[in-house]
């Protein structure tokens, strides 16, 4: 009895740390990848744009307003190269709460040093975003991995909804911060392009800071043992070789990895592009956009907390399936009536209702559908379209605005990927694949 006590304390205190790396790490997507960053780096590109409108990379002509979308999609793509090795080499490591830190940091530097961007410097700010992102989204696959070690299956969908929750209101509190910061620039002394150098600093720093509270209470478990004469770089591609081969005989498991890869694809797109939607076809000044970007904060908060209880009365599969038909539905809206700051607010709300509770709940069902010691690696190739990384969408978007140089069309075409994911995540029998993987199903 005694012993049983104190592993469950000793877990709510690692659930609790856990949570803060949601908090941390959220301040770069709202103040970075949803506001600031993309209106800033299509500025920059603005200034560096030729006499013809564009801008010269690698013998291509790209239109400045491209240049974030495709700059997202870059970033990506190297993440679907990179994270499943870093994954892998995380099953194995047996400093896995190190690895998280040493990314963090490294994320975090790579968006303090965001404060040196001026002028025309969109080259050195996409390199700057491309260290950032690729830190961030291989941190989560580390962070994300501890949950089946810090949750029992009975819980796992309020302490992911809480991470994420926890992680919204995180967002929030610094964007009023930031917020206040550029609303009274002139009181402060500074300029409002110093104010945006502040707020992307600021999200550097906040990520690095909060980082030392799950270092502090998140604690290794074992790894597995490496086979003699390998170093963890090239067991863990001998481990991803073999992982990538034995996932055939997790049919389910595959079935809603590739669901969520395609419907979370068209919500990172939305989120991360709604700054540059609103400034650019709604003429919102920025301003305007960080108060919109709070609102979906704040709801959000709510909306994650609000959809764990939905996942228990319908199932968290169901529940899922009714947040991605509301998506589908906010981009109709966006095509037809976004048309001033008051519509661009609903929209934000809307977005926030939903926002948590798709993805805490999705992340919760992934991680009974994971065999047991292959928890990071597994969870990398979740990551390839978790918060921040979506590719396709934003090339989808980019491809869409370049030809038809439409922001609404543009958004309207990303509703594919919702029809899509719901379509392939409707034959996901999420009990079968957690019984394929070894692993108690989740509530029906």
């Amino acid at each position: 009895m005694t012993g049983g006590v104190k592993v469950n304390a000793y877990s709510r205190r690692e659930q609790r740390g856990w949570y803060f790396y949601d908090w941390a790490n959220s301040a770069f997507m709202t103040t970075v990848v949803t506001l600031f960053f993309g209106p800033y780096l299509t500025s920059l590109a603005k200034a560096a744009a030729g006499e013809d409108g564009y801008v010269a990379f690698a013998g291509l002509r790209i239109t400045p307003q491209a240049v974030w979308p495709y700059l997202v999609s870059a970033s990506v793509l190297t993440q679907v190269l990179a994270l499943p090795l870093v994954g892998a080499i995380a099953d194995y490591a047996r400093r896995k709460k190190e690895m998280l830190g040493l990314l963090a940091f490294a994320g975090a530097g790579a968006t303090l040093c965001m404060y040196l961007l001026e002028g025309d410097a969109y080259l050195f700010g996409a390199a700057l975003f491309l260290v950032a992102n690729f830190a961030f989204g291989a941190s989560v696959v580390i962070y994300n991995s501890f949950l089946p070690e810090i949750a029992g299956p009975d819980e796992r969908d309020a302490v992911s909804s809480n991470g994420w929750g926890l992680g919204y209101a995180g967002g929030a509190l610094l964007l009023v911060l930031n917020l206040v910061l550029y609303a009274r620039a002139d009181d402060f002394g500074i300029t409002e392009g110093q104010a945006v150098r502040l707020s992307l600093a600021s999200a550097g720093a906040w990520w690095g800071v909060f980082t030392l509270i799950p270092l502090a209470t998140l604690r290794n478990r074992g790894g597995k043992r490496l086979p003699a004469g390998d170093n963890y770089v090239t067991a863990g591609v001998r481990q991803l070789v073999h992982t990538l081969r034995r996932a055939r005989a997790f049919p389910q498991t595959l079935l809603f990895l590739v669901a969520y890869l395609v419907y979370n694809d068209g919500i990172q797109t939305v989120i991360n592009l709604a700054a540059q939607f609103g400034q650019e076809e709604v003429g919102l000044p920025l301003s305007a956009l960080t108060t919109a970007i709070l609102i979906s904060q704040i709801v959000a908060f709510f909306g994650a907390i609000a959809f764990k209880y939905v996942a228990f009365a319908i199932g968290n599969k169901r529940a899922v399936m009714v947040s991605l038909v509301i998506w589908s539905g906010t981009l109709f809206y966006v095509y037809a009536g976004v048309h001033s700051a008051g519509e661009f607010y609903l929209l934000a709300a809307i977005i926030g209702t939903v926002l948590g509770g798709s993805q805490a709940l999705s992340r919760s069902i992934f991680s009974f559908l994971i065999p047991k010691g292959q928890e990071a690696e597994y969870f990398s190739l979740y990551e390839i379209s978790d918060k921040g990384t979506s590719w396709l969408g934003p090339l989808f978007f980019g491809l869409a605005l370049d030809f038809t140089g439409r922001y609404r069309t543009a958004v309207l075409s990303l509703i594919v990927f919702f029809l899509v994911g719901m379509a392939l995540l409707a034959f996901v029998d999420v009990r079968r694949a957690a019984a394929e993987a070894g692993n108690a199903p989740p509530a029906a």
